[in-house]
Formats: C-alpha cells, structure tokens, sequence
C-alpha cells in the first residue's frame, strides 16, 4: 500500500517494528479508550504488546492515519489474517473520535483484505463499544463470553 489522502486523512501503512508510533497513539488514548480497545484497564503497554502490535509481515498489516497539522498519529487500523479470514481492530486518538477517521481507516483496510484475496472481517469487541459496533457494519454477530464476534464479508 502507498501513502494515500483521503477525506483530509493521510493514510499510510506502519512500518514493521515502528513501536513508536503505536506508543505514540497510546498515548493519545484516554482510560475509557484503552479498555474499550484491550478489553481491560491499560495504563501501559508493555515492550512485548508493543513489540506485536508494530509488527507487520504478511499476516499482521496495520495502517496509520494522521490530520494535516496535528502532532502525532490520529489512529490506527490493524488486520491479522487467518486464511482467507483476518481479525481486524481499530483505535484512534479521543481527541479526533466522531470525526470519520474511523470510517476511513475501514474503508482502507477493507480495500487492502480485498485486495489480499480475504472474504471476511472480523472485529470482538466488549459490547459498550457501540462506535466499533457500527463501525463494523456487520450483518452477523454472536455473543461469547461477554464479547461480541463482530463478521463481515467481503463479497
């Protein structure tokens, strides 16, 4: 994937190991946040979470959004392909939520699934994450122990 513009929103993929943009949008992530993206309370990521959640290789792909002006990544998109499936998570900064960095970020990663030969998308979430709920679009979904499946096709 190249560098794209879309919709005000720079989009570029995250170089493999680059764990200090991945820091740098944690950082941007309030409380509420964090535990609506990990599931959990998380006041840090440790070297390790760092470590995974830069990793890009042709299974794990992530892509960045940044604003013109503003000073650090705005969000990020993350897909882990599982055969012609791929777990797919998002997080972007609070300041910037409700602005459609997320729609856009989905509509990127989608377009990068598509292209790599995936037929669906995949999202769990914990189910008072209603932004990633709609985000999704997800025609199917189930519940398991107190998470919700979000799927996806991508016919």
């Amino acid at each position: 994937m190249q560098t794209r513009y879309v919709d005000g929103v720079t989009i570029r993929p995250l170089r493999n190991g680059d764990a200090a943009t991945v820091a740098a949008l944690f950082e941007r992530l309030g409380a509420e946040s964090r535990r609506r993206r990990f599931g959990t309370a998380k006041p840090r990521l440790s070297d390790a979470e760092l470590a995974q959640l830069a990793r890009v290789d042709g299974t794990h792909h992530a892509i960045v959004a940044y604003l013109d002006g503003d000073r650090g990544p705005a969000g990020i998109a993350r897909l882990v392909r599982d055969g012609d499936s791929a777990e797919v998570a998002f997080a972007v900064a609070d300041e910037h939520q409700g602005r459609g960095i997320g729609r856009v970020l989905r509509d990127e990663l989608e377009a990068l699934a598509r292209a790599a030969g995936i037929r669906e998308l995949r999202a769990i979430v914990i189910g008072s994450n209603p932004r990633v709920v709609a985000l999704m679009q997800a025609p199917q979904a189930s519940w398991a122990g107190g998470e919700l499946e979000l799927v996806t096709p991508l016919v």
